[in-house]
């Protein structure tokens, strides 16, 4: 039995001798790293330009790095080797002076040549000169020539001109490229086309606002080249002219001065007409004094020489006669404190208009102030010590105006007591009042006495007809002390308003007695 079983046993250790031995290369693998690359720094440069060949991706300090100028590691075409420790540099057959390699590996190419372009290799070695190599490769251009602008124009005129830019030299395999007013050109428009192979810029019906500047430029892989700036002369206008001061009216003797301006490319021409009559030959018209016969229409005319344009501004101007000089009339200059102040502004011309001056400067209108609906009359009431100074009245009509000699008015103290003084309406109102209650008092005073009159003679009637003093006092004597002498008394009160000060009583009250005696 045994025999048949050992097989199994002898199969069975081999076995587990391979998992195990595959188990430990694994663990013994080393992890995976990025791979080594070189970059162009430029990829593509201009004749002239530094190229510098840039290592990725070195995870370890390399004891000699090994160039070459071929897309492999081929010994004809080795450039250097360098060591940095110690640092040193062994030429190959394809060093040149322009060729420099940095402590990192890198490979700096200088002032490059059409010939520099082309395979580089790197092979870094590691601890036992086993190399890991990465290619890449660059491209060198030519350098191109500084290009510039011509033109089909030297001077153009607005809305009727096409210009054409073209740009220069004319070189193979490159690029042309445009700008305008600092803007590169992406697209055409209707107005502004290029041609096939974008060297020639065409402006159609050019404009004011297309005088540029332009540039264009020769791009090619390596490097873009732009030309100087370029301006184009534009001739335009004139636009519509303006005339400055807008002023219509003026005084006679007034200085009269129109400056015309119009928008224009080369700068307008200008003249003067006034009535349709040529005046002057310049931009500004001068009439250092005007009269009334200078009234009229003044027309502005500007030409451009270029554009053969013209185009004119008229401004109807009229001069007024001299405003005669007012006069102020006033009753008295000198004037009492708490009194009543009119002044008048007069003038010969009519339909002026009228403002006061008071020491040079506007009046200053108060609640004591009052003007008239033309202006022409100043009240001034009351008076106060504030309103001494000097008045002037001015008569004026558009820019015309004329001022008044200076008035000097002088305010002196009020002798009478201070406080509220009384109105004329209201003195005369007192005196009335006192009047009246005098006639008043006289009228009672007759009627009084009139029925005092009437009632004596009544009492002697009475006593004519009295009966007997027998029938009526039996038993008692005429003379008896009983006997009493009958008095009557009246009174009558009176109020009457007396123009009396502020301190005494608004009121006097006076009593009349009248006395009716019997006998």
């Amino acid at each position: 039995m045994e025999p048949s079983s050992a097989p199994p046993r002898r199969t069975r250790v081999p076995r587990l001798g391979l998992l195990l031995a595959v188990s430990l290369l694994t663990a013994w693998i080393p992890p995976t790293t990025a791979q080594l690359t070189v970059e162009p720094v430029p990829p593509n440069a201009a004749e002239g330009m530094d190229v510098l060949l840039l290592i990725h991706n070195l995870t370890w300090d390399p004891p000699a790095y090994l160039w070459y100028k071929a897309a492999t590691a081929d010994q004809n075409f080795h450039i250097a080797t360098y060591t940095p420790n110690p640092e040193q540099t062994t030429p190959g057959p394809e060093y040149h002076e322009g060729i420099r390699i940095f402590p990192n590996g890198s490979l700096l190419i200088q002032n490059v040549t059409l010939e520099d372009a082309g395979n580089y290799t790197l092979q870094a070695m590691n601890n036992f000169y086993i190399p890991s190599g990465a290619s890449t490769q660059f491209r060198v251009y030519p350098k191109l020539p500084e290009p510039h602008i011509t033109s089909n124009q030297s001077q153009s005129v607005e809305d009727e001109d096409s210009v054409a830019f073209t740009c220069e030299p004319e070189i193979q395999n490159i690029t042309y490229l445009w700008w305008i007013n600092g803007q590169r050109l992406l697209e055409t428009t209707d107005r502004l086309q290029l041609s096939l192979d974008n060297r020639t810029l065409t402006v159609l019906s050019i404009t004011r606002n297309d005088t540029g500047p332009y540039e264009c430029g020769v791009s090619n892989p390596g490097n873009t080249i732009r030309s100087d700036p370029l301006t184009m002369n534009v001739s335009y206008g004139p636009d519509a002219p303006t005339i400055s001061p807008p002023d219509l009216y003026y005084c006679s003797g007034a200085k009269l001065s129109l400056f015309c301006h119009a928008v224009s490319d080369p700068p307008a021409q200008y003249s003067w007409l006034v009535d349709g009559r040529l005046q002057q030959s310049t931009q500004e018209l001068l009439i250092s004094n005007v009269s009334v016969n200078d009234s009229g229409s003044y027309t502005c005319h500007a030409h451009n020489s270029i554009t053969g344009l013209n185009r004119t501004a008229v401004e109807n101007i009229t001069v007024f006669g001299p405003v005669a000089q007012p006069s102020i009339h006033v009753i008295n200059t000198t004037v009492l404190e708490r009194d009543r102040l009119v002044l008048t502004c007069l003038t010969d011309d009519a339909g002026l208009s009228i403002r006061w001056t008071f020491n040079s400067q506007s009046l200053n209108r108060t609640a004591r102030t009052r003007l008239s609906l033309d202006n022409s009359t100043l009240d001034i009431y009351p008076v106060m010590k504030v309103d001494e100074g000097e008045y002037q009245c001015e008569a004026f009509h558009l820019n015309c105006s004329s001022k008044s000699d200076p008035l000097w008015m002088t305010v002196k103290d009020n002798p009478e007591p201070e406080g509220p003084g009384l109105l004329p309406g209201a003195i005369a109102g007192i005196i009335i009042g006192v009047v009246a209650g005098v006639a008043l008092i006289a009228v009672l005073a007759y009627f009084l006495y009139c029925s005092k009159i009437g009632r004596a003679s009544d009492q002697r009637h009475l006593t004519e007809y009295k009966p007997s003093a027998s029938n009526h006092s039996q038993g008692r004597s005429d003379s008896s002390p009983e006997q009493i002498d009958e008095v009557t008394y009246s009174s009558l009160i009176f109020n009457a308003q007396q123009p009396t000060p502020a301190s005494l009583s608004p009121r006097v009250t006076e009593t009349v007695y009248s006395e009716v005696k019997k006998k």
